[in-house]
C-alpha cells in the first residue's frame, strides 16, 4: 500500500531534520517503602539511553522552510527540481526528491518508501521485515485516531529500519513520538503554518533539557514554626509519581525545596501518587524552560517539572489545582556555608514531606514536616534570586 504520486503533488516539499531527546524515564511501579513518620526512599531507576528521532516536514510554504532552516534543519524533500532550485537560491539546503512512490537522494539512491493506511486491517497487511529501504513513512487516510498511535508502535516493534508517521500538526507529532513511552522513530510534519515548526522545536528543546540533571544541594533546617492558617495549593498531575519524586517549591526564588509527592500510604490516608501538597499560593514552583511560576498561577494544562532525589527530572501536565485554607508550618534552612537562608511554608500535615540527602545506607529519606526538627538536612536547589515574570535576570534583589 502506498501514497500515489498525484496525492503528493508535483511541487510539494518535505523539509526534514533530525533531532534527539531523552525519552521519558521508565520507573518501577513495584517499589515498597516503610510508612511515615520516617520514610525510607527506594532507589530511582536509571534513565534509558537517549532516543534519536527523525522528523520530516512536508510543506509548500516558504515561511515554513525558512523557519526550519533558521533552526538548523536543512534537509528538504521535493516533488520537483524547480522548487528545489528555487529554495536553494535563498537557503543552503540538502535536497531529496519524490519519484512516484519512492524518495531518492541526489545520487539517485532510494532512501524511503511510503505506505498509506485507513483501517487497522490495512496496518496488519504491512510487513516491516519485507520493506526494502530503511525508512518507511506511514500515511493515514482520514482520522489517524481510528488507528491509535500505540498500535502503530506495537506493529513495528523489532523493525530494524526507521518508521515515521505523517502528522498534520505538532500535537499529533508528539503523540507519535511518545506512544508506548518510546514512540515511533520519527514523524513527517505535514503543515503550512510555521507555528507548528516552532512548537515542535520547543518540544524537542524541552526533551533535550532532560539529558542533564538538576544540581541539588544539602541545607540544614534552622527553623520550624507553626504560623496559622493560609491558602495552600494541592497540585494534581496527569502523571504518576514514584517514591523520591516531587516538585521544587520555595518562598524565595534563590532556593527551592524538593517537596515529596503523596505517593506513600499512611495510617490516615491512602496513597495519591499524582498529588503534591505544594504550599501556599504565593510560593514559587519550577516549570519547564528554567522558569518559575507562582503556585496560584497553575491550572489545568500547564506543565511543571517533576524532580527525583538524584536531580533527574521530567515534565508533567497539571490536571487540577485545589486551593483550600489549611494550617501552615514555616520551614527555614541554611546552606552549608551559612550565607543563604531558604524558606518555605507547607501544610501542617503528616502527608507533607521534604526529601533529605543520603544517609550512607544506599537510600534517601523523606521526612514529614510534622516530624521535622532543627538540624535535619533537606535537599534544595540553589538558583538565581532575581526573577521577572518567572525568568531569571541579573538584578539586585532582596527577598526576606
Amino acid at each position: 500500500m502506498a501514497v500515489s504520486s498525484s496525492s503528493l503533488g508535483s511541487a510539494k516539499a518535505l523539509a526534514c531534520f533530525h533531532a534527539s531527546y531523552l525519552a521519558p524515564r521508565r520507573t518501577a511501579s513495584s517499589s515498597t517503602c516503610p510508612r511515615l513518620p520516617s520514610i525510607k526512599m527506594c532507589a530511582s531507576p536509571a534513565p534509558p539511553a537517549e532516543s534519536r528521532k527523525t522528523v520530516w516536514v512536508w510543506t509548500e510554504n516558504r515561511q515554513v522552510m525558512t523557519a526550519a532552516v533558521e533552526r538548523g534543519w536543512s534537509t528538504f524533500l521535493f516533488g520537483s527540481k524547480d522548487l528545489a532550485n528555487d529554495w536553494s537560491s535563498t537557503a543552503r539546503i540538502l535536497p531529496l526528491y519524490i519519484d512516484g512512490l519512492e524518495i531518492f537522494d541526489e545520487g539517485n539512491k532510494k532512501v524511503a518508501a511510503i505506505s498509506k493506511i485507513s483501517s487497522p486491517s490495512e496496518l496488519q497487511l504491512i510487513q516491516p521485515d519485507n520493506v526494502e529501504v530503511q525508512n518507511t513513512v506511514i500515511h493515514f487516510q482520514g482520522d489517524w485516531q481510528v488507528i491509535p498511535a500505540e498500535n502503530i508502535v506495537a506493529a513495528f516493534q523489532g523493525f530494524a529500519g526507521t518508521v515515521l508517521a505523517v502528522s498534520k500538526n505538532s500535537t499529533e507529532a508528539q503523540v507519535f513520538l511518545e506512544a508506548l513511552e518510546q514512540g515511533l522513530d520519527g514523524v513527517v510534519l505535514k503543515v503550512e503554518n510555521m507555528d507548528d515548526i516552532i512548537k515542535l522545536k520547543d518540544y524537542f528543546d524541552r526533551r533535550n533539557e532532560t539529558k542533564s540533571q538538576l544540581q541539588l544541594t544539602k541545607a540544614t533546617v534552622s527553623k520550624v514554626e507553626v504560623v496559622g492558617m493560609g491558602d495552600r495549593v494541592c497540585v494534581d498531575l496527569c502523571s504518576i509519581m514514584q517514591p523520591g519524586e516531587g516538585l521544587l517549591v520555595g518562598s524565595y526564588a534563590r532556593g527551592m525545596f524538593l517537596v515529596h509527592s503523596e505517593c506513600l500510604e499512611t495510617n490516615y490516608i491512602a496513597s495519591r501518587p499524582f498529588r503534591v501538597n505544594a504550599g501556599p499560593v504565593h510560593a514559587y514552583v519550577t516549570v519547564p524552560g528554567d522558569k518559575t511560576s507562582y503556585l496560584s498561577e497553575l491550572r489545568s494544562g500547564r506543565e511543571v517539572i517533576v524532580v527525583d532525589q538524584n536531580g533527574l527530572w521530567r515534565t508533567a501536565i497539571v490536571g487540577r489545582v485545589k486551593i483550600e485554607s489549611r494550617p501552615l508550618i514555616l520551614v527555614e534552612a541554611k546552606e552549608s556555608s551559612g550565607h543563604d537562608t531558604y524558606s518555605i511554608f507547607l501544610q501542617n500535615a503528616e502527608t507533607v514531606a521534604l526529601i533529605t540527602p543520603d544517609r550512607g545506607s544506599g537510600g534517601r529519606k523523606a521526612i514529614p514536616v510534622t516530624s521535622l526538627k532543627v538540624g535535619d538536612e533537606v535537599l534544595v536547589r540553589k538558583q538565581g534570586g532575581a526573577r521577572h515574570t518567572g525568568i531569571e535576570i541579573q538584578e539586585f534583589i532582596v527577598e526576606k
